[in-house]
């Protein structure tokens, strides 16, 4: 009893609020990519590039819901359109239906595809067996206004990952001879390196000469720092050679400091010229700034225009986002605005143990927690378990990546 009145109470432990949007959507469905398109930090780049940036004079509407009865099934709507309707702009709405096999677990699934545009109708699945590595996948447009290529009646695709390992294939079922594969690529992790390659057959005639033709390869190297999950900080840098005729050189860096800081450069340099009105060596920069669970701040600066969007988030049950967008067309000399509006229950929301080498100068009551009673699942998570790199009490979508590549 004396000891327990007596007993010292836990050093404090830095938490930090929770991401937006974690994880992104699109790694729900990255067993239907090449995994060369998903690494050297692509992923990580295009939510920050994409996410929350509204196209001028347009407005954007996605509703998210799960139901608590079947956690297995989700649905997501979403519809866009001008904010000035006129004849020739069209509002585009469109829903996806999903079956997951394993709650936890987003690599075998299927969903429908609706909308009111092309394709009218597609199916997507997706097998994956963790212990083989082994997994198929297939694309298929049930429903098309019109069918032109090869690709609009299926694509089916095989791949093998492993920790260090990534090969795959994607095929049209109805391609001609010389057009297989449609994608073929090998990725291979040696510690902190990434080093990728990617066969895509676009250009040249005969099916001898494509494979000679270096528009049709790319390649990159990458080398990252982190363990994958946002329990701490990331950084990754990266050189892309695409189709020989892009020069890619990215740098990303998420940071959790004092005031939570998420910074992302990206830095292109096109050998080719990609239109008449873009240079033909460009230099993007975004930024993104979480102040805490409700506000988010980014900005992004290009060739032609620059944008500053600002988003709200209400985290009920379910969660309510609204974010405004304002664009810079420097061309032009006019700033035009864009909305959007989602609401979502597929993601829980819980704070995040920052990296312990990573703490604020000077914490607040609302940012600390016991060492030993922050609790994920049934048993509360250590401080020795952070250190020592045990997840396996976390969410499965809070790990490190490590079966997979």
């Amino acid at each position: 009893m004396g000891n327990w009145l007596n007993k010292e109470p836990p050093p404090p432990m830095v938490l930090v609020p929770p991401l937006f949007d974690f994880p992104p959507l699109a790694a729900r469905t990255r067993m239907l990519e090449s995994s060369y398109n998903l690494l050297f930090g692509k992923l990580a780049l295009k939510c920050l590039f994409d996410d929350y940036f509204e196209e001028a004079r347009r407005f954007s509407a996605r509703i998210m819901l799960k139901p608590i009865d079947d956690p297995h099934v989700d649905l997501i709507a979403t519809v866009s359109g001008p904010l000035d309707h006129k004849p020739e702009e069209k509002i585009v709405g469109n829903a996806l239906f999903r079956w997951q096999s394993d709650v936890d677990d987003p690599h075998t699934f299927m969903d429908l595809f609706v909308s009111n545009s092309d394709p009218v109708l597609q199916m997507r699945s997706c097998v994956y067996y963790p212990k083989l590595g082994f997994g198929a996948f297939g694309i298929f447009p049930a429903l098309m206004k019109k069918r032109i290529s090869a690709e609009d009646y299926g694509v089916m695709g095989l791949r093998y990952g492993s920790e260090s390992l990534s090969i795959g294939a994607t095929l049209m079922p109805f391609a001609l001879k010389d057009e297989l594969p449609k994608c073929a690529w090998l990725v291979s992790k040696m510690g902190r390196l990434t080093v990728g390659v990617q066969y895509e057959p676009q250009n040249g005639g005969k099916e001898d000469m494509k494979y000679k033709n270096l528009m049709n390869w790319s390649c990159a190297i990458g080398y990252g720092v982190g363990s994958g999950s946002p329990l701490s900080p990331s950084f990754n840098f990266g050189l892309e050679l695409a189709k020989r005729s892009q020069f890619i050189a990215s740098f990303y860096q998420h940071v959790v400091v004092q005031r939570r800081f998420n910074r992302t450069m990206l830095y292109r340099v096109d050998d080719a010229r990609t239109s008449n009105n873009t240079p033909e060596s460009s230099f993007q920069v975004a930024a993104s700034w979480q102040a805490n669970k409700n506000f988010l701040l980014k900005g992004k600066l290009g060739p032609l225009s620059s944008t500053l969007t600002l988003a709200f988030k209400s985290w009920w049950k379910p969660s309510f986002t609204f974010n405004i967008s304002a664009t810079r067309d420097r061309a032009i000399g006019k700033t035009q605005y864009g909305f959007g509006l989602r609401v979502e229950n597929l993601r829980e929301a819980s704070y995040q143990r920052a990296d312990p080498n990573f703490v604020m100068l000077t914490p607040s009551k609302e940012h600390l927690a016991e060492g030993n009673v922050w609790k994920i699942g049934e048993r509360p998570m250590l401080q020795s378990d952070v250190n020592a790199g045990n997840f396996e009490e976390l969410p499965r979508e809070l790990r490190p990546l490590k079966k997979i590549l």
